[in-house]
């Protein structure tokens, strides 16, 4: 039986006294979305993609990244013996809605197991079972042309990392994810000013304010500005771990769901194969 320590993986580290400028240029140069956090060579937290991205969507000061100590983002590390199931770990991540838990040998933190790793999991060793079983039925929704801070509000109040957007004919036609969203604070928290060009005529520099504002970016932004075009989407019939091998493959965390006549009728996510993974 694989346990814990199959699966996790080597953390990668950074020191307590950072910034979130260096939080933000390793997460990048390495191309991960979480790093756990040191004194000195003990592992005492954990900092994500999310919850940098969350504060930098509702900040509204006009402090540079590199004056902004990582303290204010560091959460605390749940762990997991290394002896755990692969079942065990799936249902700690879900009870709790962890997307990663760090591993231990009864001392120290030795690994990190994510939503990824589990997928990867199923992908190969799980048998047969059909999208349709573990599919989430419900998803949000909004209108292309919403301002940016009312899709904000809705993805924090509802604890949701994507939003499928439609046009007013009701038809699908992107998708806008946390992912999006921090990749746009990250460009816009290194800068203290930002060009409105709501009205082609009149072009404003005003200070940096919250993506949550409705004067500032947020409310000059639409969904359809900055959203994916493409929905990748799997059908209601598919095997389950071939959808786990496009949300691998794609380096992805959600795909739609399409009924046998072409109609968007959920969202498979990571967190959906979790639960495949918790209740077997």
């Amino acid at each position: 039986m694989s346990t814990a320590k199959d699966l996790m993986n080597v953390p990668i580290t950074i020191d307590k006294n950072s910034t979130v400028y260096h939080v933000i240029r390793q997460l990048l140069d390495k191309k991960i979305s979480r790093l756990l956090v040191r004194e000195g060579e003990k592992i005492t937290g954990i900092v994500t993609q999310k919850d940098l991205g969350l504060f930098l969507l509702n900040d509204t000061s006009d402090r540079n990244l590199e004056q902004i100590p990582l303290s204010v983002v560091v959460k605390p590390l749940q762990t997991i013996p290394e002896s755990a199931s692969v079942k065990e770990c799936a249902q700690l991540m879900l009870e709790n809605e962890f997307g990663s838990i760090g591993v231990s040998d009864g001392n120290n933190v030795v690994g990190i197991i994510t939503k990824t790793d589990l997928a990867k999991f199923f992908q190969i060793h799980q048998g047969k079972k059909i999208v349709g079983e573990y599919m989430s039925p419900y998803y949000a929704w909004m209108y292309s042309d919403t301002p940016l801070y009312k899709i904000i509000t809705k993805m924090i109040d509802e604890k949701i990392s994507r939003v499928i957007l439609r046009d007013h004919d009701e038809n699908p036609v992107g998708i806008l994810s946390f992912r999006d969203l921090f990749k746009i604070a990250l460009l816009e928290g290194q800068e203290k000013e930002i060009l409105d060009n709501t009205d082609p005529a009149i072009s404003v520099i005003f200070p940096r304010s919250g993506f949550l504002s409705k004067t500032g970016f947020g409310g000059t932004t639409t969904a359809k500005d900055i959203m994916q075009d493409e929905i990748i989407t799997v059908n209601y019939d598919d095997d389950l771990a071939k959808a786990c091998s496009i949300l691998n493959d794609k380096k992805i965390h959600g795909v739609g769901v399409l009924s046998g006549h072409g109609t968007l009728i959920g969202i498979l996510s990571k967190t959906d194969i979790l639960k495949a993974l918790a209740f077997i």
